[in-house]
């Protein structure tokens, strides 16, 4: 599993640093997290599969977060789609994408499904894993999202079923489904003889655009790799509670309670040159001594722990 940051600023797009968005790319299934302008640029850039995305996942519908998706509509149609593209949101989002599809004529030959959600809840799910939603506190609803995969199984030792006299075929099959099985000798062996215990898997987390909440942490909680709004310095915190969003020193709160393995600060003011993001990282790690920036086409690798 894999991590790019296409965009990492907020408000209004720089030079230097596009809007808020990030693609998760796992086994294959791509999952695109808000789509602020300059999604397409970064996707390009990247040389990303941007027409093999499978869901959407938006935080709100404020532009910042938005605005790159009609271009992702109309280029999907433009190659042999035929798989649906699913897109989750809070309220108005259903709305946005379908006047965004009339004022703008786009041609669409796949289908979109809409999904309109109240956090919390799961809102996807495939092989092995699920999506889920959380609410956040921000001018409008909005909401976070978490990648869980389920555990798995844990290791097949086949020096010890060799050592069991259970014969190389289907039997190691069925011990590895957690089965219990009959050996060369009539006796049984039990599945936990030969596998290890169960493995965890791994856990991705985007939150992004809300005031400071202790519950965000709860929620997070564990993830290999947590994506956090982290807007403001210290001197502009009124002004983060007052817009409802967070500065560094909160986000790094949130990974310190969560324990998180990974964090990296995103949504960034546009006050803030690239050179001046130094202060908010040198804030977060007061509290969080792991805390990043995420920069613009970054890419995460989040690896499986041994």
């Amino acid at each position: 599993m894999e991590a790019f940051v296409l965009g990492c600023g907020g408000m209004m797009p720089l030079p230097y640093r596009h809007l808020t968005s990030v693609l998760l790319r796992r086994d294959g299934d791509l999952f695109l997290f808000d789509g602020g302008e300059g999604t397409q640029v970064s996707l390009r850039r990247l040389n990303l599969k941007w027409k093999k995305i499978n869901a959407i996942f938006v935080s709100h519908t404020h532009a910042d977060h938005v605005t790159g998706l009609p271009g992702i509509l109309m280029l999907s149609a433009q190659v042999d789609r035929t798989e649906p593209l699913y897109i989750f949101g809070p309220p108005k989002i259903a709305e946005y994408i379908e006047t965004s599809r009339k004022v703008l004529d786009m041609y669409i030959n796949y289908p979109i499904v809409v999904n309109e959600i109240k956090a919390p809840c799961t809102v996807y799910g495939g092989d092995g894993f699920y999506i889920r939603a959380f609410p956040l506190d921000h001018t409008k609803t909005c909401v976070g999202y978490t990648l869980e995969e389920l555990d798995r199984p844990g290791e097949f030792n086949p020096e010890e079923a060799i050592k069991l006299k259970v014969p190389r075929g289907p039997l190691w099959g069925k011990l590895q489904k957690g089965e219990s099985v009959i050996n060369s000798d009539g006796e049984e062996v039990k599945p936990e003889q030969v596998v290890g215990k169960a493995r965890s898997g791994r856990k991705f987390s985007f939150v992004t655009d809300t005031m400071y909440l202790p519950s965000i942490a709860k929620e997070v909680k564990g993830s290999d790799f947590l994506i956090c709004e982290g807007m403001f310095a210290d001197d502009c915190e009124d002004q983060a509670k007052e817009k409802k969003h967070m500065t560094a020193r909160q986000a790094a709160t949130i990974a310190r309670d969560a324990n998180v393995k990974r964090m990296a600060m995103i949504h960034y003011s546009p006050r803030y040159t690239d050179r001046e993001l130094d202060l908010l990282l040198k804030q977060a790690r007061e509290v969080y001594p792991n805390a990043e920036l995420s920069r613009d086409r970054m890419r995460v690798e989040i690896p499986y722990e041994d």
